[in-house]
């Protein structure tokens, strides 16, 4: 019986130190610092509303984490690119706030090229680039974090 316990308690224990060890990890990474400057760009190329809130919910998050530290762009490209058209989009409004806080949302030329869509065909918070992929490594050869929108 005495056996049983002193492992259950050492297990126990392992467990908390464990867990101690990652919470100072986790505390003490450069993430956590509150003033140093973070860039993101994130790769939208779904049509899924779904997916455009699960975006929209990390961008408001980040902004959330880092405020006035976070630089972060939205490259949409393929069927993504419904999330800024006018016609398709049901998301305006919460793009409109992020805006607002500083978050670019771009629009590749190029998938709009491909469906026949002028400029405004999108939403007037859309930025433009000609090409979306391109955008995105650019952004990431500069050092930006990539992030890919998504299930």
């Amino acid at each position: 019986m005495y056996k049983k316990t002193i492992s259950t308690f050492l297990l126990a224990m392992a467990l908390c130190i464990s867990a101690m060890a990652q919470h100072t990890i986790y505390a003490d990474s450069p993430a956590t610092d509150k003033n140093k400057q973070h860039h993101i760009v994130i790769q939208l190329t779904s049509s899924d509303s779904l997916v455009w809130n699960g975006i929209l919910n990390n961008v408001k998050h980040l902004n959330e984490e880092w405020p006035g530290n976070v630089q972060i762009e939205v490259v949409t490209h393929g069927p993504g690119i419904e999330m800024m058209m006018i016609t398709k989009t049901n998301v305006q409004n919460r793009i409109v706030q992020l805006k607002k806080a500083g978050v670019l949302f771009a629009v590749c030329e190029n998938s709009m090229k491909g469906k026949n869509l002028m400029k405004d065909a999108m939403i007037p918070e859309a930025a433009f680039v000609h090409s979306g992929v391109v955008e995105i490594v650019l952004k990431q050869e500069q050092g930006w974090s990539y992030l890919k929108a998504g299930f």
